[in-house]
């Protein structure tokens, strides 16, 4: 873009203030050099010259220089803000993301030349390397200044961007660093008033002649215009400069491209999905904020222009039709808005009537209809009225029965604390004159440093004292969480900034103390206080508020920090009685699908909940009384199974760190917090548990063995039978648990009695899943053992599965115990019934096992259970299969049975005939039950169906005879089946 030129001409009459000033400049004749840069330094930030030659021909050229040379902007700080992004780049992206730093490298590395400046105009080259196989580029940069600000910008590169580009910074910089440098000429209007008619003819024809090309036509029809008398150029006195800069009564602000900064926002709300854009528009607010910082009147104009692009959004006219709300991202963009404007509006440097403009504005587009409504309703209905507290009189003779705060501070649509708190803390901000927010050697954010500013008029008060108590005071209003998910949301991420606010603020003595009135006033505040006595169903929690004062109270006066938390830890929407005939919500579920469907974000305010304690209990670490307490408020406010359990394995980590002894109290209450979570989830059933349990032993286990063994007695009100059996009675007594306890020999016998014993009471309530665990658990007590076995027996008279039964059967086996796995085994096959057409069946290979088992065990066993198989089996390719497998080899041959025979079973003697004659029956039976509903398709299995049946009828002495006889009786009786009868007999005649 090119300068613009004076609005003024030369030749026009100077001004008193001018008059003055020049003639100010004119006595600084002959004074120190010191004084006369002083001088000039003032008249340049005042006032720039416009008549030439009217101001410039009383004061001598040296002062004139000087006036020139001081009107160039001197601090660094604001050519950074205009041309670098508004939040610190990712490490490593800095040369490529912000002009400010690469404009730093040009300079740094020489390639800035051929400097000039005329008047208020400064021009110059940058030299910028090209890319590899690329020559080098050479960009010419031209800058207009006006009492220490640049005007305008133009740059060869065509860089269009919300910032400055990397040469116009440089050039900037160079400026500013090597200022003695610069070749320095009065403005060129100056110039020319001291050339007589030839030179000024000499002049204007070489220039013609330089550029006639570009400048011909126009200085011709300035010719012509100039040789007719009357004409509008005639009538004017002098001619403008644009090296001459601007008039006092002219706008006097810095360079800022209007048309780039409406279209980049218009192009990120489009984009308005992406992560990128909303971080591209948080950084132009964070510009915002930073120029309302230095005060600098492109703040507001950067916000007009946004506002505009915001409410042109197409997007809004959209949800509005619909009925829908805007996104989370969106809204939260509109909230950063106009906690700006409130900014803006409420600065006390801004004038009255820059004021009254925007507020106009402000009124314009609040009537539009796509102006957006703020969600959230700050009122109370009537049901929150009530306060919350009677494996009292007191209490109701203070007033305190209905709600005085029905809209909350923090939160508010406007921000009220957070926008006077940032005022606050920026009165005491400590400020550095060297730039160094993008450093070269370290990207990292440097920390904020405040200091106690007086407040005029109130003596003893700073701003930094009455920030901390404009925080607190709305940190802890008692106040209604507004209806809608983004309102409360808002409520959190508020709460949030504010303390990271306060965070940022080193408390020192006089601080503290603040600190210290300012809590014992919340604690007093009755019903006005979220810390109060009385605190209503739909009052904000102060968990986040609390955390932060208990930490910082706690070195100075540790009774009031724990007053303050332990009051805190109320969450009273949770203590809500439930109807009478309701069944109470799953505990490991969220609550507020259930019961709370308003309270959007209560699991993460239980979560604040849950940090505040955790907080309290490691602090607490080493004072049994705070600890007892800080546990009864656990107990009683915290109803979250998951946060209990959290905060039991924070407790027992705390209490036991790796390089000192154990601290027994924090145990003890790890310990109870773990046994109320049992307590709590023992009816539900979850993933959790199994972990829950084991780390329950754990923390026993860190205890001592008198802990473990009180879990292992009162097991029944903890754990399920299977997890006090599978788990409990197991981990607690493993060889690595006996290490740890490091217990003598009646000691750890104890300790496997109490095991023993809490197995048996399993198995005795839950034979199903834990009778197996039982026996393996008193594998080593003959008693216990027998007891346990026992057991099963009993159990499975009483409907003991035939799946558990085997299995029990098999561990017998593995024992070394034959006869009890018999025993067991015949116990399962008499509860079991296999269908004819079942050969699939899960627990054919636990019957293949038993016959397998009776059969080792000689002929007496296997007569015995043979009735069992025919009774239960109806499936004929099992039977035939165990026929086959008892014929193979002699009864009683196998490692567990004695020698009782020399020679293998017929199939035709007893007792095999009964099974043969069993296994013949179930064929011809499923055979006439698999024709009755045959299709085509299963022809060709029927017949190799039939070929197993006539190798089952061939064991028989008169096998081939029966055979014949039931393909014969197939044949008549399903004659109608053609093509099957023809496949049976091309296949057995």
């Amino acid at each position: 873009m090119e300068p613009p030129a004076a609005k003024r001409s030369r030749g026009c009459p100077a001004g008193p203030e001018e008059r003055d000033a020049g003639a100010g400049a004119a006595r600084g004749r002959g004074r120190p050099e010191a004084l006369l840069d002083l001088s000039a330094k003032r008249v340049a930030e005042s006032w720039a010259f416009e008549q030439v030659e009217e101001r410039f021909s009383r004061v001598p050229e040296p002062v004139q220089k000087r006036i020139v040379f001081w009107s160039f902007p001197r601090s660094e700080r604001e050519i950074c803000m205009y041309s670098s992004l508004g939040y610190p780049p990712p490490e490593g992206e800095h040369d490529a993301r912000v002009p400010f730093t690469r404009g730093l490298h040009l300079l740094q590395s020489g390639a800035v030349d051929r400097v000039l400046q005329v008047g208020f105009h400064l021009s110059g080259n940058i030299r910028e390397p090209g890319g590899p196989g690329e020559p080098e580029r050479l960009y010419h940069v031209s800058i207009s200044f006006d009492r220490c600000k640049i005007t305008s910008v133009s740059c060869g590169c065509d860089n269009r961007d919300l910032f400055y580009c990397a040469h116009v910074v440089a050039l900037s910089l160079h400026r500013i660093r090597h200022a003695r440098q610069v070749e320095l000429r009065l403005p060129i209007s100056e110039t020319l008033s001291q050339m007589n008619r030839d030179q000024l003819q000499k002049f204007v024809q070489y220039l013609i002649s330089a550029h006639h090309t570009e400048v011909l036509p126009t200085a011709q029809r300035l010719a012509d215009e100039i040789l007719l008398l009357g004409s509008e150029i005639n009538l004017v006195h002098g001619a403008p400069d644009p090296t001459a800069g601007a008039g006092i009564e002219d706008a006097n602000c810095w360079h800022l491209d209007e048309e780039q900064i409406q279209e980049q926002v218009k192009q990120l709300l489009s984009n308005g999905g992406y992560y990128g854009a909303s971080q591209q528009l948080r950084s132009m607010f964070s510009k915002v904020r930073e120029m309302l910082r230095m005060r600098d009147s492109n703040g507001a104009r950067m916000l007009i222009l946004m506002t505009e692009q915001f409410l042109q959004d197409p997007r809004l006219a959209l949800w509005r039709q619909q009925g829908t709300g805007m996104t989370d991202k969106c809204r939260q963009l509109w909230d950063e808005l106009g906690a700006l404007w409130v900014c803006v509006v409420l600065s006390p440097h801004c004038k009255p009537e820059e004021r009254a403009g925007w507020l106009q504005l402000l009124s314009r587009w609040d009537k539009l209809d796509v102006c957006p409504l703020e969600e959230g309703n700050y009122s109370f209905d009537g049901s929150s009225l009530q306060p919350t507290v009677a494996p009292s009189p007191e209490l109701l003779q203070k007033g305190s029965t209905c709600i005085t705060n029905t809209e909350g501070w923090v939160g508010h649509p406007l921000d009220p604390i957070g926008c006077l708190c940032r005022a606050l803390l920026e009165a005491c901000r400590l400020e550095e004159e060297t730039l160094t927010l993008y450093s070269d050697t370290s990207p990292e954010k440097r920390k904020v440093a405040y200091q106690h500013v007086p407040v005029p008029g109130s003596p003893g008060e700073s701003y930094l004292v009455v920030a901390l108590e404009v925080v607190l005071l709305g940190l802890g209003q008692q106040r209604a969480l507004p209806e809608g998910l983004y309102a409360q949301d808002k409520v959190v991420r508020n709460e949030e900034q504010l303390l990271a606010l306060l965070e940022e603020v080193q408390l020192d003595e006089r601080l503290v103390q603040v600190l210290r009135k300012q809590a014992g006033l919340l604690l007093e505040g009755g019903p006005f206080s979220g810390f109060g006595e009385v605190l209503f169903r739909e009052s904000v929690p102060m968990h986040t508020c609390a955390r932060y004062l208990f930490t910082a109270l706690l070195p100075h006066d540790p009774d009031l920090a724990y007053r303050l938390a332990l009051r805190a830890m109320r969450l009273p929407v949770l203590e809500t009685a439930f109807p009478a005939g309701e069944p109470p919500p799953n505990p490991l579920d969220s609550i507020m699908s259930n019961r709370f469907p308003r309270w959007f974000i209560l699991g993460h305010l239980e979560t604040r909940q849950c940090e505040l304690a955790s907080t309290m209990l490691t602090a607490a670490k080493g004072d049994p009384k705070w600890l007892h307490a800080v546990l009864g408020s656990i107990q009683q406010n915290i109803h979250s199974p998951a946060l209990l359990f959290k905060l039991a394995q924070d407790a027992c980590k705390t209490a036991t760190p790796v390089s000192t002894p154990p601290d027994t109290t924090l145990l003890g209450i790890a310990l109870e917090l773990g046994l109320q979570v049992m307590r709590m989830t023992l009816n539900v059933m979850t993933w959790r548990r199994r972990e829950m349990v084991r780390w329950l032993v754990s923390c026993a286990t860190e205890i001592g063995p008198q802990a473990l063994i009180n879990i292992m007695q009162n097991w029944y009100s903890l754990f399920t039978p299977v997890e006090a059996a599978t788990i409990v009675a197991v981990t607690g007594t493993t060889q690595a648990t006996l290490l740890r306890l490091q217990l003598d020999t009646p000691r750890r016998e104890e300790l496997w009695a109490c095991a023993r014993t809490l197995a048996l009471q399993c198995a005795m309530k839950d034979p199903q899943n834990c009778a197996l665990p039982a026996l393996t658990l008193c594998e080593k007590n003959h008693s216990a053992f027998e007891a346990a076995y026992q057991i099963v027996l009993d159990a499975a008279a009483g409907g003991l599965g035939h799946a558990h039964l085997f299995t029990v059967a098999r561990y017998m086996e593995h024992r070394g115990l034959p006869l009890r796995a018999y025993k067991l085994a015949t116990l399962a096959l008499a509860q079991l019934s296999i269908a004819f057409n079942q050969d699939s069946h899960p627990a054919v290979n636990d019957v293949l096992w038993a016959c397998s088992l009776s059969h080792s065990l000689g002929r007496h066993e296997l007569s015995a259970i043979v009735p069992l198989i025919i009774r239960s089996i109806h499936c004929a390719p099992m039977l035939s299969d165990i026929l086959r497998r008892w014929t193979l080899s002699a009864p009683g041959l196998g490692p567990l049975g004695a020698r009782r025979a020399a020679k293998p079973l017929g199939a035709d003697r007893a007792p095999l005939c009964q099974l043969l004659d069993a296994a013949v029956t179930a064929y011809i039976t499923t055979s006439h039950s698999r024709l009755t509903h045959i299709s085509p398709r299963h022809y060709g299995d029927f017949i190799e169906f039939l070929g197993k049946a006539r190798e089952t009828f061939l064991l028989a002495p008169d096998g081939h005879l029966q055979f014949a006889q039931f393909l014969e009786n197939l044949k008549q009786t399903y004659k109608g089946k053609k093509k099957l009868m023809l496949l049976v007999r091309e296949r057995f005649g």
